[in-house]
């Protein structure tokens, strides 16, 4: 029997809710698993299947991918969001945005994200799921506003995180406004997976009392209870989840799609996906995950369940760059005290979401002030900006021994942060014109402008050998 007590074998389809699945496959499941290395190729053949299914939505683009395109696979992000959404005809495409800091890892001016915007949904974009790693909503305003204004669906995302000060009020509170800023939809982002089932169930139950707009939860399996964690919410009304295909999904990836189908299949919850379409595409990632086990990419490590993370609080990721710094100071005998400092340096900054850029942040600060002996002594400019107001407030204010200890005699700020910039779009497009291929080129340059000079360079030398290649041709079959 199904909850409600409704027989499992006699749902009146017709009047049932129906749960929705965002497929993450083309960008969080493998930038979880695989940092962000699956190619446009890889992908390619997949879509036109994809596009069948009948998802809420394909994410596809935004996160580190924008980054990794550049970085490491020679690929204009841009060219790949305009191919996806060639072969993706009937199924919205979603990205993911840091607010303010877009897909970059400080704050832009407001021409910049807005430009940025109007590109992404320009070249194919339709929900924009936009988030900021302090909760601050002011960081998020300006990104939901441009999307409204491009005609997107503007989805503002609640960073989930446990704290003294996030309560069901708190977040509560939160989504009212972005609710009020204009969000079409909210997201529960709980990227440590430290969403539990009961705390899953009464969280949603509180926001669809309080907010008119569907709710979407993503989580990541790294605790182990994700799956359990999305029945329950479901249980409480939510509307949409966030699935990985099988062979993508699980560790620090998603919860796998096929098996949530399977379980809501004849219940009021009944997603209506065909198992047998889902099962299909299952097997062409299978293929392409081996491939990438066998590179050494996807470390076998990342598909287990870690206790720690809810032990500590702290994702996964983190903790494996706590290791690697650690190692690399020769320090790892250290790796206790560390893990136990971190709660410790997070109530001193404020208790921040553990997300982008902020889980670096803290994680650097409790590895530093573990060496040194000494609390502070260290102290990186990341962490002087997160005290300063840099990135934004922090959910509960910062203890004045720390700011005066971290700032000495400089003051915090009170403002927007991006109130402190002043509008770059014009200044980049100067610097960068004799790279200049297309519009949205000074935006990958705004973003990263280091590793877009490379990547332009690499392009016009790739078309200069094109072009060599076909004059030796005409040569060789036109002899003079």
């Amino acid at each position: 029997m199904a909850k409600d007590n409704v027989p499992r074998d006699n749902v009146p389809k017709n009047k049932a809710p129906k749960v929705k699945i965002t497929e993450t496959v083309l960008r969080d499941a493998h930038q979880s698993l695989i940092a962000t290395r699956m190619t446009t190729e890889e992908m390619l053949p997949i879509l036109d299947k994809l596009d069948k299914v009948g998802y809420n939505s394909l994410e596809c683009w935004g996160g580190a991918t924008f980054d990794s395109c550049l970085r490491f696979l020679n690929e204009d992000p841009w060219e790949r969001l305009r191919i996806i959404r060639k072969h993706v005809k009937n199924t919205k495409l979603q990205m993911l945005l840091r607010g303010q800091n877009l897909l970059g890892y400080k704050h832009y001016a407001d021409d910049v994200v807005e430009y940025f915007v109007q590109k992404a949904i320009a070249n194919g974009i339709d929900v924009i799921r936009i988030f900021d790693a302090l909760n601050d909503p002011r960081n998020i305003e300006t990104a939901i506003k441009a999307c409204k204004k491009e005609g997107g669906h503007a989805q503002a995302a609640v960073s989930y995180t446990i704290s003294p000060v996030h309560n069901l009020e708190y977040f509560v509170n939160l989504a009212k406004q972005l609710v009020d800023m204009g969000a079409d939809s909210i997201c529960i982002k709980d990227m440590a997976g430290l969403l539990v089932p009961y705390a899953a169930y009464d969280l949603v139950k509180a926001l669809k009392k309080s907010i008119k707009v569907p709710i979407q939860l993503h989580t990541h399996y790294t605790s182990g209870v994700a799956s359990m964690t999305y029945l329950k919410a479901i249980e409480a009304g939510c509307d949409i989840v966030d699935c990985a295909i099988s062979p993508m999904s699980m560790g620090t990836s998603q919860p796998p799609t096929e098996p949530l189908v399977a379980t809501l299949k004849d219940t009021p919850y009944d997603t209506g996906l065909d198992i047998g379409l889902l099962s299909e595409i299952a097997d062409y990632f299978r293929p392409i995950k081996e491939k990438y086990v066998q590179s050494g990419l996807l470390d076998q490590k990342v598909m287990g369940v870690d206790v720690n993370t809810l032990i500590y609080q702290v994702p996964g990721g983190m903790l494996s760059n706590l290791v690697s710094q650690l190692k690399q100071a020769n320090k790892l005998d250290l790796f206790e005290e560390v893990l136990k400092e971190v709660p410790r340096v997070r109530e001193d900054f404020g208790y921040p979401p553990l997300v982008t850029p902020t889980s670096q942040i803290v994680g650097t600060q409790a590895v530093m002030n573990v060496i040194a002996g000494e609390r502070y002594k260290m102290v990186p400019k990341e962490s002087k900006a997160l005290v300063k107001g840099e990135y934004g407030k922090t959910p509960a204010p910062i203890p004045e021994e720390i700011t005066k200890k971290i700032l000495k005699d400089e003051k915090p700020i009170t403002c927007r942060p991006a109130d402190l910039i002043e509008p770059e779009l014009e200044k980049i497009k100067s610097e960068m014109k004799q790279y200049m291929e297309q519009d949205e080129d000074v935006l990958s340059y705004a973003l990263f402008p280091q590793v877009a000079e490379k990547f332009f360079k690499f392009r016009q030398a790739q078309k200069y050998k094109i072009e060599t290649d076909m004059v030796n041709y005409e040569d060789r079959t036109h002899p003079v």
